[in-house]
């Protein structure tokens, strides 16, 4: 039988998987999108388990071993596999924290090894470039604002879409914003971020408890209202890059460290609970550094032919 056959048989989530999920969600506050994920793979778990009569409870190491084997023949990518073990891994510590198991038996699984993908960024002209949009045209000083404060702070999507007017203090220069997990953090607001939000708060007069950018019907503006008009202010700015909020966060975590240096304050302004999230962009950096080392010095070039 195909994979969708055995999709379509597929149990009902066992409790203990359930309550877990429970847990993420009103402990933890997991967002709806990593929420799908960690569901969508106890799925998967469950379904090849109740095949071989097992309760996913009482699995040991071996099972597992099998059951990402299994995953692995089924075209599964090794970054899919990486986030399977990922949930398996974080479900069993809660059993195990809840009294019902001894031990992981995920524990000492190694993930499968994938590519890294770095992330793409704009290099400060082309950021320059994108957030100087004409204030006189229609809503420019609101793309101005929006644009500004993308790159200003590194806020996530949501984090922007949620903001209002009490969330700022212009005088100081932070923002103040609610992260993945419920964490609060403060971050601060550059000069032009922080004229160019002046400008459109003058203009829309909104009150403290307003949205700062807001949509259709005076609610926040939604994230796929957000992602559309960066693209077309991309393309009307002369950028052929696909540009999408998280490219201005990507572009902030990078141009802050390398001018910087210090990962540990990349991590506190991006709000990322491990520092193995922010070490992505000490990668791009030794990409940069490696392109000026290439171009300076004498003895870098690699010599062609066979000389």
């Amino acid at each position: 039988m195909g994979a969708s056959g055995e999709r379509a048989q597929a149990p009902a989530l066992p409790r203990a998987a359930a309550e877990f999920l429970a847990h993420l969600q009103v402990e933890r506050r997991m967002s709806a999108h990593t929420l799908d994920a960690y569901r969508r793979d106890l799925d998967a778990l469950a379904a090849w388990a109740s095949r071989r009569g097992l309760d996913v409870v009482a699995l040991d190491g071996e099972h597992l071993r099998a059951f990402v084997a299994a995953e692995h023949r089924r075209g599964l990518s090794p970054k899919s596999l990486q986030r399977r073990l990922s949930a398996c891994r974080s479900f069993y510590a809660w059993l195990v924290k809840q009294g019902r198991l001894a031990a992981s038996p995920a524990a000492a699984i190694r993930s499968p090894k994938a590519p890294r993908k770095l992330p793409q960024v704009l290099d400060p002209d082309e950021a320059a470039a994108l957030v100087e949009v004409p204030t006189d045209a229609p809503l420019g000083r609101r793309d101005r604002a929006l644009l500004e404060l993308f790159y200003s702070s590194g806020l996530r999507l949501s984090e922007l879409c949620a903001l209002r007017w009490r969330d700022l203090d212009l005088d100081d220069g932070l923002v103040t914003v609610l992260g993945k997990g419920g964490k609060q953090r403060s971050v601060p607001v550059g000069s032009y971020a922080r004229a160019a939000l002046a400008a459109w708060r003058a203009e829309s007069g909104a009150a403290a408890e307003a949205p700062v950018f807001p949509g259709r019907g005076g609610g926040p503006i939604t994230p796929r209202a957000v992602q559309l008009r960066l693209r077309l202010l991309a393309q009307r700015q002369g950028l052929f890059k696909r540009v999408h909020p998280h490219l201005l966060r990507h572009s902030f975590a990078s141009h802050v460290l390398e001018s910087s240096g210090d990962l540990r304050g990349v991590q506190e302004l991006l709000g990322h609970a491990d520092i193995a999230t922010t070490q992505i962009y000490t990668h791009l950096d030794y990409q940069h550094l490696a392109r000026v080392y290439d171009a300076a010095h004498p003895r870098a070039k690699r010599k062609s032919g066979n000389e």
